[in-house]
């Protein structure tokens, strides 16, 4: 679109970023960036929310992101927990696989939780309402993406209550598509979605249960290796309860989906309209998908839009809120003008490697599952009883995944991972060390003070980066923060190192056994951030 053809429409805004869908990823990506000041605009193309239940769980990474909002997930009445494991059964009740979805995982929040997803995203559009920089708007129907060196304008239709339409027109430094699988915004930046041959079909069920303890429903999150039904039964939030059944070869899914078929495959397990209210009977195609590229110059892809996974990991709106906290930490930089655009680059990179752990993880649980053959089935339970009596007894951990290449310095320990938190003590104040010491960038430093080992230089940019240097030791040391349960002392033992550098989504960015190791590290940091701080006053040496 020229400017001639842009002026013959209604300019709705000049931003900074626009935001095409207000899902919990989109939300979150225009909350955090209105958090920093910047002007944000998401625009969806529902008139109103949806409000039927979608993704039901989120892990350890994902409440550390929602404590930034104030979201407590161990002491908030919508978010609930279980001290039990991840059982796979196969039909006469035997274990086939244990996945440790009950321990408090090494970031300082528990491995897993469960919660209602219009509730969720309720709550972060309350978070949004409250910041005078960001604008959600409804009824928008995108249509039209075009950018040159200085912008990009997305062009939309918009219907008023009169029912008359008008196409209007933002134009924005930066585009960001978090509008789903079927994204207007990838295909309109030419961004590919391969296709990775992974498709099954299932019935959701998802169950409003008041009284659900008085139900023996097994564990409470598990999954049915019946060949005569592949069965998932999880939670879905206080109150509620999810069942997933796979379609099998030969059934229609319509049928199947009807409110008379989905009573019929409750009734075994006790379920009745007696005890539960039937809130939504769905079939939904899994899939496995990732873009290549997730850039396009201005424009750029998030959430559903890049990557579609199985949900057997429970790891797909998990995925799509850390692209959020990737994408904005970067983006602010770029806005504020510490750091030129190409810093975006690594964006893609990093969480490409990253989701393509946790869709291969889904699509092996998948295969494990999805299995309708009754003699392929009684060959896959020996085969995983077996090896379950081989194994030590310890759960499958599914917390192993790394960033693809990006800013992290490999080669030193840890890098590329997410960070260990631990509680930690300053000011009379305890708790866990993000809510105490503070979020962003930060070098940790045991002995020596990082503040007093880095270059002039390096003091300076890393004060233009809101940078924290934290001394942590014992009580009675001379220290920042104490490390009240010496989580940091193992490790840093473990890992060889006095120091660590951790990003603002709190993955560690390096680790250095000694000064001047660090300073080396954070040179690589800070060239990899494509800089623009040259104009800064200096800053003397701590």
């Amino acid at each position: 679109m020229t400017d001639t053809q842009a002026a013959q429409y209604d300019l709705v805004d000049s931003v900074d970023v626009a935001v095409v869908g207000c899902g919990p990823v989109g939300t979150l990506l225009a909350v955090l960036l209105g958090q920093r000041g910047h002007r944000v605009t998401v625009v969806d193309k529902w008139p109103a929310p949806y409000e039927q239940p979608r993704a039901v769980t989120y892990d350890h990474e994902i409440a550390r992101i929602l404590a930034i909002l104030g979201i407590d997930s161990d002491n908030d009445p919508a978010i609930e927990y279980h001290d039990d494991l991840y059982y796979w059964r196969n039909a006469k009740g035997e274990n086939l696989l244990e996945v440790d979805w009950k321990s408090i995982a090494a970031s300082g929040w528990r491995t897993r939780y469960w919660f209602s997803q219009p509730e969720l995203e309720k709550r972060l559009r309350a978070v949004a309402a409250s910041l005078p920089s960001v604008t959600i708007r409804r009824g928008w129907l995108a249509t039209d993406l075009v950018q040159n060196d200085d912008e990009i304008v997305l062009t939309g239709q918009v219907t008023g209550a009169n029912g008359v339409s008008a196409t209007e027109v933002i134009r924005a430094k930066y585009v960001v598509g978090a509008d789903g699988a079927n994204s207007f915004v990838r295909t309109a930046l030419g961004l590919d979605f391969a296709d990775h041959g992974f498709f099954f079909d299932w019935l959701i069920l998802d169950m409003i249960m008041p009284d659900i303890s008085r139900l023996d429903l097994g564990p409470k999150h598990w999954q049915l290796c019946d060949p005569a039904r592949p069965t998932t039964i999880v939670p879905g939030g206080p109150g509620r309860r999810r069942w997933e059944y796979m379609v099998l070869p030969g059934e229609n899914p319509v049928e199947l989906a009807s409110e008379q078929s989905a009573w019929r495959l409750l009734e075994p397990w006790g379920v009745t309209p007696a005890n539960a209210e039937l809130e939504r009977s769905a079939v939904y195609r899994f899939q496995a998908r990732w873009a290549e590229n997730w850039r396009n110059g201005r424009g750029l892809i998030a959430g559903d839009a890049a990557h579609l996974m199985p949900p057997f990991a429970g790891e797909g709106m998990c995925a799509g809120l850390r692209d959020a906290v990737a994408l904005a930490w970067r983006l602010d930089l770029v806005l504020s003008g510490k750091s030129g655009d190409d810093v975006l680059e690594s964006y893609g990179t990093e969480r490409k490697g990253h989701v393509h752990h946790y869709i291969d993880f889904s699509m092996r649980l998948g295969k494990i599952i999805c299995i309708a053959d009754a003699d392929e089935a009684a060959a896959r339970d020996e085969q995983m009883i077996a090896e379950l009596a081989a194994s030590d007894g310890t759960p499958v951990d599914t917390d192993i995944a790394s960033l693809g290449p990006g800013l992290w310095h490999s080669g030193t320990a840890h890098a590329g991972e997410l960070s260990v938190q631990g509680v930690v003590e300053a000011d009379g104040r305890r708790g866990r060390f993000d809510d105490v010491a503070g979020r962003g960038w930060t070098v940790i430093g045991r002995g020596a003070s990082p503040a007093d080992v880095l270059t002039d230089e390096q003091s300076r940019l890393w004060e233009g980066l809101d940078g924290r240097s934290v001394r942590i030791g014992t009580a009675g040391e001379d220290c920042d923060v104490i490390d009240v349960d010496g989580t940091y002392a193992r490790w840093l033992d473990e890992i060889g190192a006095d120091f660590v550098i951790l990003r603002p989504d709190f993955y560690v960015a390096a680790t250095a056994p000694n000064p001047a190791a660090l300073r080396a590290s954070l040179d690589t940091i800070l060239d990899g951030l494509h800089l623009t701080m040259s104009d800064r006053a200096p800053v003397t040496t701590r």
